[in-house]
Protein backbone atom coordinates (compact mmCIF):
# COMPACT_ATOMS: atom_id res chain seq x y z
CA UNK A 1 0.00 0.00 0.00
CA UNK A 2 1.49 3.31 -0.87
CA UNK A 3 1.96 5.85 1.65
CA UNK A 4 -0.66 8.25 -0.16
CA UNK A 5 -3.42 5.55 0.10
CA UNK A 6 -2.11 4.88 3.81
CA UNK A 7 -2.68 8.46 4.51
CA UNK A 8 -5.99 8.83 2.58
CA UNK A 9 -7.27 5.74 4.65
CA UNK A 10 -6.11 7.65 7.81
CA UNK A 11 -7.69 10.80 7.26
CA UNK A 12 -11.46 8.82 6.79
CA UNK A 13 -11.11 7.66 9.98
CA UNK A 14 -10.27 10.50 11.35
CA UNK A 15 -13.30 12.45 10.24
CA UNK A 16 -15.65 8.92 10.54
CA UNK A 17 -14.71 8.13 14.29
CA UNK A 18 -14.90 11.24 16.15
CA UNK A 19 -18.37 12.03 14.07
CA UNK A 20 -19.98 9.32 14.91
CA UNK A 21 -18.76 9.07 18.90
CA UNK A 22 -20.02 12.75 18.90
CA UNK A 23 -23.41 12.20 17.01
CA UNK A 24 -23.93 9.28 19.10
CA UNK A 25 -23.31 11.14 22.84
CA UNK A 26 -25.64 14.20 21.08
CA UNK A 27 -28.97 14.38 23.35
CA UNK A 28 -32.01 15.30 20.38
CA UNK A 29 -34.04 17.20 22.99
CA UNK A 30 -31.58 19.72 21.94
CA UNK A 31 -33.44 20.48 18.29
CA UNK A 32 -36.53 21.33 18.55
CA UNK A 33 -38.35 20.07 22.07
CA UNK A 34 -42.11 21.01 20.70
CA UNK A 35 -41.94 17.90 18.22
CA UNK A 36 -40.53 14.16 17.92
CA UNK A 37 -36.78 13.53 17.86
CA UNK A 38 -35.07 10.84 17.59
CA UNK A 39 -31.29 9.19 17.53
CA UNK A 40 -30.47 6.40 15.39
CA UNK A 41 -28.24 4.02 15.28
CA UNK A 42 -27.02 2.06 12.22
CA UNK A 43 -24.95 -1.21 12.69
CA UNK A 44 -22.59 0.17 15.63
CA UNK A 45 -21.69 0.35 18.50
CA UNK A 46 -23.68 -1.16 21.44
CA UNK A 47 -25.62 -2.62 18.13
CA UNK A 48 -22.90 -5.07 17.12
CA UNK A 49 -22.11 -8.51 18.40
CA UNK A 50 -18.70 -9.76 18.30
CA UNK A 51 -17.92 -12.30 15.74
CA UNK A 52 -21.23 -12.45 14.19
CA UNK A 53 -21.51 -10.47 10.71
CA UNK A 54 -25.33 -10.61 10.72
CA UNK A 55 -24.96 -7.50 12.99
CA UNK A 56 -22.56 -5.42 11.72
CA UNK A 57 -21.90 -3.86 9.31
CA UNK A 58 -25.57 -3.13 7.26
CA UNK A 59 -25.27 -4.66 3.96
CA UNK A 60 -27.47 -4.63 0.92
CA UNK A 61 -27.77 -5.80 -2.05
CA UNK A 62 -28.30 -5.22 -5.94
CA UNK A 63 -30.07 -7.30 -8.22
CA UNK A 64 -26.34 -7.39 -9.63
CA UNK A 65 -24.75 -9.04 -7.06
CA UNK A 66 -22.98 -5.84 -6.05
CA UNK A 67 -23.45 -4.31 -2.41
CA UNK A 68 -22.83 -1.84 0.19
CA UNK A 69 -21.51 -2.08 3.55
CA UNK A 70 -22.50 0.66 6.14
CA UNK A 71 -22.28 1.89 9.28
CA UNK A 72 -23.70 5.18 11.12
CA UNK A 73 -25.18 7.37 13.90
CA UNK A 74 -27.37 10.54 14.11
CA UNK A 75 -29.92 12.17 15.38
CA UNK A 76 -32.86 14.14 13.52
CA UNK A 77 -36.50 16.07 14.26
CA UNK A 78 -39.45 15.16 12.65
CA UNK A 79 -40.94 18.41 12.48
CA UNK A 80 -38.19 20.38 11.31
CA UNK A 81 -36.61 17.81 9.41
CA UNK A 82 -33.35 18.52 10.52
CA UNK A 83 -30.69 16.23 10.70
CA UNK A 84 -27.08 15.36 11.94
CA UNK A 85 -25.76 11.96 10.62
CA UNK A 86 -22.15 10.47 9.53
CA UNK A 87 -21.03 7.07 9.13
CA UNK A 88 -18.85 4.87 6.58
CA UNK A 89 -19.20 2.98 3.66
CA UNK A 90 -17.88 -0.09 1.61
CA UNK A 91 -18.72 -0.82 -2.11
CA UNK A 92 -18.14 -4.17 -2.91
CA UNK A 93 -18.10 -6.14 -6.39
CA UNK A 94 -20.66 -9.13 -7.10
CA UNK A 95 -17.42 -11.21 -6.06
CA UNK A 96 -17.03 -9.79 -2.86
CA UNK A 97 -13.70 -7.23 -4.37
CA UNK A 98 -13.71 -3.87 -2.67
CA UNK A 99 -14.49 -1.04 -5.25
CA UNK A 100 -14.47 1.92 -3.01
CA UNK A 101 -14.81 3.12 0.40
CA UNK A 102 -15.26 6.24 2.13
CA UNK A 103 -17.56 7.77 4.47
CA UNK A 104 -21.55 9.23 4.08
CA UNK A 105 -23.15 12.75 5.64
CA UNK A 106 -26.61 12.79 5.98
CA UNK A 107 -28.10 16.10 3.62
CA UNK A 108 -31.75 16.02 4.81
CA UNK A 109 -34.62 14.13 6.72
CA UNK A 110 -37.09 13.21 3.58
CA UNK A 111 -39.63 11.20 5.88
CA UNK A 112 -40.17 9.18 8.78
CA UNK A 113 -42.96 6.50 9.38
CA UNK A 114 -43.42 5.71 12.64
CA UNK A 115 -44.01 1.65 14.35
CA UNK A 116 -44.46 3.10 17.29
CA UNK A 117 -42.71 2.64 20.93
CA UNK A 118 -40.85 -1.43 20.80
CA UNK A 119 -43.24 -3.55 22.73
CA UNK A 120 -40.94 -4.89 25.47
CA UNK A 121 -39.11 -1.23 25.87
CA UNK A 122 -38.23 -0.52 29.67
CA UNK A 123 -36.11 1.92 31.13
CA UNK A 124 -33.43 0.14 34.15
CA UNK A 125 -31.84 2.47 36.48
CA UNK A 126 -32.83 5.50 33.87
CA UNK A 127 -29.93 4.83 31.30
CA UNK A 128 -30.20 1.21 30.37
CA UNK A 129 -32.88 -0.75 28.47
CA UNK A 130 -32.36 -4.33 27.69
CA UNK A 131 -35.02 -6.01 25.01
CA UNK A 132 -35.37 -9.44 24.18
CA UNK A 133 -35.52 -9.16 21.10
CA UNK A 134 -31.70 -8.16 21.06
CA UNK A 135 -30.29 -10.89 23.19
CA UNK A 136 -28.93 -11.07 26.67
CA UNK A 137 -26.32 -8.20 26.18
CA UNK A 138 -27.33 -4.41 27.92
CA UNK A 139 -27.49 -1.67 25.62
CA UNK A 140 -26.54 1.57 26.81
CA UNK A 141 -29.47 4.51 26.77
CA UNK A 142 -30.09 8.36 26.27
CA UNK A 143 -31.51 9.33 29.49
CA UNK A 144 -34.88 9.62 29.17
CA UNK A 145 -34.99 7.50 25.40
CA UNK A 146 -37.26 4.91 24.27
CA UNK A 147 -36.70 2.66 21.56
CA UNK A 148 -38.83 2.85 19.02
CA UNK A 149 -39.36 0.99 15.65
CA UNK A 150 -39.44 3.39 12.14
CA UNK A 151 -38.47 4.00 8.40
CA UNK A 152 -36.50 6.82 7.94
CA UNK A 153 -35.60 7.85 4.25
CA UNK A 154 -32.52 10.53 4.47
CA UNK A 155 -30.84 12.33 1.52
CA UNK A 156 -26.59 11.25 1.97
CA UNK A 157 -23.66 12.01 0.30
CA UNK A 158 -21.04 9.69 -0.15
CA UNK A 159 -17.55 10.63 -0.08
CA UNK A 160 -15.29 7.93 -1.72
CA UNK A 161 -11.38 7.96 -0.99
CA UNK A 162 -11.09 8.13 -4.95
CA UNK A 163 -13.07 9.90 -7.29
CA UNK A 164 -15.98 12.29 -6.88
CA UNK A 165 -18.83 12.30 -3.95
CA UNK A 166 -22.13 11.03 -5.20
CA UNK A 167 -25.50 11.83 -4.04
CA UNK A 168 -28.06 8.88 -2.42
CA UNK A 169 -31.16 8.34 -0.73
CA UNK A 170 -30.72 6.10 2.01
CA UNK A 171 -33.95 4.17 4.01
CA UNK A 172 -32.93 2.71 7.32
CA UNK A 173 -35.78 0.69 8.34
CA UNK A 174 -35.69 -0.87 12.51
CA UNK A 175 -38.56 -3.34 12.87
CA UNK A 176 -39.97 -2.68 16.09
CA UNK A 177 -43.48 -2.35 17.31
CA UNK A 178 -46.60 -2.27 14.65
CA UNK A 179 -44.41 -3.31 11.48
CA UNK A 180 -45.85 -3.02 8.42
CA UNK A 181 -46.10 -6.26 5.88
CA UNK A 182 -44.08 -4.86 3.31
CA UNK A 183 -41.71 -4.21 5.41
CA UNK A 184 -40.25 -6.76 7.78
CA UNK A 185 -36.41 -7.05 7.22
CA UNK A 186 -34.40 -4.32 9.76
CA UNK A 187 -31.56 -3.06 7.29
CA UNK A 188 -31.29 -0.41 5.32
CA UNK A 189 -31.83 0.33 1.12
CA UNK A 190 -29.49 2.88 -0.99
CA UNK A 191 -30.48 4.32 -4.25
CA UNK A 192 -28.11 6.85 -6.32
CA UNK A 193 -29.41 9.78 -7.84
CA UNK A 194 -29.22 9.70 -11.82
CA UNK A 195 -28.25 5.95 -11.99
CA UNK A 196 -30.47 2.69 -12.20
CA UNK A 197 -29.14 0.53 -10.08
CA UNK A 198 -31.03 0.54 -6.78
CA UNK A 199 -29.64 -1.85 -3.42
CA UNK A 200 -32.40 -2.53 -2.32
CA UNK A 201 -32.01 -6.32 -0.95
CA UNK A 202 -31.32 -6.28 2.94
CA UNK A 203 -28.61 -8.73 3.40
CA UNK A 204 -28.01 -7.53 7.30
CA UNK A 205 -27.63 -5.25 9.88
CA UNK A 206 -29.34 -3.86 12.97
CA UNK A 207 -30.99 -0.51 13.17
CA UNK A 208 -32.55 1.52 15.98
CA UNK A 209 -34.01 4.33 16.78
CA UNK A 210 -34.49 6.23 20.02
CA UNK A 211 -37.33 8.27 21.16
CA UNK A 212 -36.84 10.93 23.39
CA UNK A 213 -39.32 10.66 26.01
CA UNK A 214 -42.16 13.17 25.87
CA UNK A 215 -41.94 15.18 29.34
CA UNK A 216 -38.55 14.09 29.92
CA UNK A 217 -36.60 17.52 29.87
CA UNK A 218 -39.72 18.92 32.22
CA UNK A 219 -39.76 16.37 34.40
CA UNK A 220 -35.76 15.87 35.36
CA UNK A 221 -36.17 20.21 35.65
CA UNK A 222 -38.79 19.81 37.91
CA UNK A 223 -37.08 17.37 39.97
CA UNK A 224 -34.78 19.91 40.75
CA UNK A 225 -35.76 22.51 43.19
CA UNK A 226 -35.50 26.01 42.53
CA UNK A 227 -33.05 28.24 44.65
CA UNK A 228 -34.05 31.78 45.38
CA UNK A 229 -30.29 33.10 44.64
CA UNK A 230 -31.17 37.05 45.16
CA UNK A 231 -29.34 38.71 47.95
CA UNK A 232 -30.76 38.69 51.75
CA UNK A 233 -32.31 42.17 52.27
CA UNK A 234 -30.50 44.58 54.94
CA UNK A 235 -31.92 44.98 58.02
CA UNK A 236 -31.95 48.88 58.63
CA UNK A 237 -31.25 49.84 61.78
CA UNK A 238 -33.86 52.34 63.58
Amino acid sequence: MTSLRMFSRLAIVGVAAPSLVILLGANPATTQSSSANYTFVVAAGFLCDSGDSATCPAVVKAADGSSYEMTGVGTFNTKSKLVAAAGTFTHKSSNGNSLETGIWIANELVSFDSYGIAPAARMQAGSVFGPPQFGPRRMPMLSGSMPAGGLAVIRIRLLQMWGPSRNAVLQVNCALGKVPDERPTEGIRLAFEGRGTEFDEEVSGRALFLLTRPGASAAAKAAVPDVDTSPAPTEVQQ
